[in-house]
């Protein structure tokens, strides 16, 4: 039984539901959770342009007090039920290295926990969001040549953020690191690409990090497994790196997303 998820989002996420944060805890409570982290996306740096078309991937910075202070009053309200960690949702971003650095010094001593993720890839100087639609996903394909270019660029984002220097406060975990397979079905790399798998699990060892073992993907038609898929999860188990099962809900009721599919 899963007793700890650490990939929880809530009514500060622009894309994701009005479930109020109690809501999460009570669900997370009758599944006989006993660990939550509320990671909600934190805000863009200054000066980077959200190529969504909503510009609502992530949270507000002025809501960032509201945020910290709500959680450190659940963690009262559940302190006998639920252990609640304090975290944030970091986007690496490339060029922007130092921005996440200075962001992270200021809002490091209020977490307890967080996730480093890769949503936006630079591509031939514009940013995308890669997870953002099967459309969007096609065009980042076409524009780099074809879909396992797309794929070798996320790997290659992603091993960047497993070695970056981003100061002490740094998350320990990497999330979704097979973001890139959401769309598989539809849009299907045709390599394996377990040389570049392989640099990020032995990063992500030599770096003493976690990964985000996240259900949401099962969740998704055009990807239909978790994020990493078992082989990979397998993988990274056999070189001792430490999986934690992320639902990555948006919903209270997406809590224990992908949990049949877990390799652990």
């Amino acid at each position: 039984m899963i007793k700890r998820d650490g990939h929880i989002h809530s009514p500060f996420c622009p894309h994701g539901s009005s479930d109020t944060m109690a809501s999460y805890c009570e669900r997370a409570i009758a599944h006989g959770i006993e660990t939550i982290t509320f990671t909600e996306h934190a805000p863009l740096p200054a000066g980077f342009t959200d190529p969504t078309p909503a510009q609502d991937s992530a949270m507000k910075e002025a809501d960032l007090p509201h945020y910290f202070s709500l959680i450190d009053q659940l963690k009262k309200e559940y302190a006998s039920h639920l252990d609640i960690l304090t975290g944030l949702e970091i986007d690496y971003l490339i060029g922007y290295e130092q921005n996440t650095t200075t962001f992270l010094n200021d809002v490091g001593p209020f977490l307890d926990d967080s996730i480093l993720s890769v949503h936006f890839l630079l591509i031939n100087g514009s940013y995308y969001c890669m997870d953002y639609s099967p459309a969007v996903f096609k065009t980042m394909a076409k524009q780099l040549g074809s879909v396992d270019l797309l794929y070798k660029k996320y790997y290659e984002t992603v091993l960047s953020s497993v070695k970056a220097n981003l100061g002490s406060f740094k998350p320990k975990r990497v999330g979704h690191m097979t973001l890139c397979h959401k769309f598989r079905k539809k849009h299907p790399a045709k390599l394996s690409f377990n040389h570049e798998i392989n640099l990020i699990l032995d990063a992500v060892k030599q770096n003493h990090m976690e990964l985000d073992y996240n259900g949401a993907g099962v969740m998704k038609p055009d990807c239909g497994e978790t994020y990493p898929p078992a082989s990979i999860a397998q993988a990274a188990l056999n070189k001792g790196i430490k999986l934690v099962y992320g639902s990555d809900a948006h919903s209270a009721s997406a809590l224990l997303a992908g949990v049949d599919q877990l390799h652990m």
